[in-house]
């Protein structure tokens, strides 16, 4: 099994979301963040003084999935996520050992 985070612009969850329901995958964790890379924020002026925000709202997406699923996974979560611009975001995969199903007591990819 892999993880997969994926960092994104915000405006495109919906657009990823249908990407993966599509392809069967339906268990997902998103969470909303903050962060920086290459975009390195703005500055805005607020009552005449210049304000640095270098800390940008993102959305954090993170699924597990079958390793065989996952170069298709990546594939259709760059297409749904990309402007071409920079902030696009990231994806990270890890290796996962085991996951259990707290209800039922699964183990495996039975699990997920």
């Amino acid at each position: 099994m892999t993880k997969i985070e994926c960092i994104l612009r915000p405006g495109k969850l919906e657009d990823v979301k249908e990407a993966i329901n599509n392809y069967g995958i339906h268990g997902m964790t998103v969470t909303q963040v903050i962060g920086c890379g290459l975009q390195k924020g703005r500055t805005e002026v607020y009552r005449g003084t210049e304000y640095s925000i270098n800390l940008l709202p993102k959305i954090k997406v993170e699924m597990i999935i079958p390793d065989k699923d996952v170069d298709e996974i990546i594939k259709l979560l760059v297409e749904a996520a990309q402007t071409g611009e920079i902030g696009d975001g990231k994806i990270f995969t890890s290796k996962i050992d085991n996951a259990i199903r707290i209800r039922t007591g699964e183990m495996g990819e039975a699990a997920i």
